[in-house]
């Protein structure tokens, strides 16, 4: 039998608002749930499912995408159940599939690494997602998630912010959201760390307070996803010289170390993927850094599009902390030039490099190129 809901601490103010929001069986989004019930929010919890049994096999690290899904939609109802609050499940399987499965195997069969996580966020949990729950008719007037991010209006637009808890940072991922979608956003977790949410987790004795966070996109082998046979080629430097072979130029990324197969006097790194060539181009540590790079499809989030160059901290990857003393300025068609003199290691096509100003999410592109 479920252990009955304890009696919901702290002030609770009655506000008039239903929040819909996104959850995924784990702590952040229960407890994300659970504080706006707690201020007074009217709560509905709804879940995408986009796993397919029988076209991946998957495997068993924690992931977003994975045959465990069923587990996660079961935890997310259960969680609901024990609260009183209403939860719906939508299939979004079909879409998924087409929007995020398929590009991310175009991008890697084209040489670049995406990011399947950033595509995700702007258009299914913060497009399908809500949408799907409109057409079925749950009204709500704010949509909410787990993320660790924040979000404020100043300037005359909607900003998204850091979170308090800069280990824990997601607005990386979701620098390509609309002005729309961050005006109608709660991030209910964004002040918080996430030691004070898995402590909030266990006094409510959530199931999910010390469930492991998902670390990767993919539960399973990404090969699988990619679906391509192998295609042996060339691992070469820079002069072309033959160092060693590959069966796929796509097993690959930009500032890989390990793995590459090649013994030599000094470490090397992947320096570049040829798609055309079918080439792995490999070189010592200091090839692999870049200086500059040119970004595509902008969203500038927090400012409007600069009209002349600006000092940024730029982020090139999910981990780590935005790199200081960069500068971008505009080249017209969406695109923007980055320099960063200090040097960024990997430098990837096909990433996602965001912009800040402190805590200020400024904007961020889609990686064209580097040098």
């Amino acid at each position: 039998s479920e252990t009955p809901a304890p009696a919901i601490q702290g002030p609770v103010f009655v506000i008039s608002m239903k929040v819909l929001v996104g959850l995924s069986g784990g702590v952040d989004s229960s407890v994300a749930a659970l504080l706006l019930k707690q201020r007074g929010f009217d709560v509905v919890g709804a879940t995408m499912t986009l796993w397919r049994a029988g076209k991946y096999a998957g495997g068993d690290r924690d992931a977003c995408f994975g045959a465990g899904e069923a587990e996660d939609v079961a935890a997310a109802e259960a969680f609901c159940r024990r609260f009183a609050i209403p939860y719906r499940a939508f299939d979004c399987s079909a879409e998924y599939e087409a929007e995020i499965v398929a590009h991310f195997r175009a991008e890697y069969l084209a040489g670049r690494t995406p990011n399947p996580c950033v595509r995700c966020n702007a258009t299914m949990k913060f497009g399908l997602l809500p949408r799907l729950a409109e057409q079925a008719g749950i009204a709500f007037d704010r949509f909410a998630t787990g993320h660790y991010a924040r979000n404020d209006f100043a300037n005359g637009r909607h900003r998204l912010l850091r979170a308090v808890d800069e280990a824990k940072d997601q607005s990386y991922f979701l620098y390509r959201l609309s002005q729309e979608q961050i005006a109608r956003h709660l991030f209910p977790v964004g002040d918080m760390t996430k030691a004070e949410v898995r402590a909030f987790a266990r006094e409510y004795g959530l199931a999910a307070a010390d469930k492991p966070d998902s670390q990767d996109f993919y539960s399973g082998d990404t090969s699988e996803l990619i679906g391509a046979p192998d295609r042996p080629g060339d691992i070469v430097d820079e002069s072309g010289r033959v160092l060693g072979r590959h069966t796929g130029f796509w097993k690959y990324t930009i500032g890989q170390r390990k793995g590459i197969g090649i013994a030599a006097p000094e470490p090397l790194y992947v320096v570049a993927l040829d798609a055309c060539r079918n080439q792995v181009v490999v070189g010592p540590v200091g090839r692999a850094v870049r200086r500059a790079l040119v970004a595509e499809s902008c969203n500038w989030v927090s400012i409007a599009p600069p009209e002349a160059e600006i000092p940024v901290a730029v982020k090139v990857r999910s981990a780590g902390q935005p790199v200081a003393g960069a500068f971008v300025r505009p080249l017209g068609d969406g695109r923007f030039a980055a320099r960063f003199e200090a040097g960024i290691h990997g430098v990837a096509p096909g990433q996602s490099a965001v912009f800040y100003d402190g805590d200020v999410l400024l904007g961020g592109g889609i990686i064209g190129s580097a040098q």
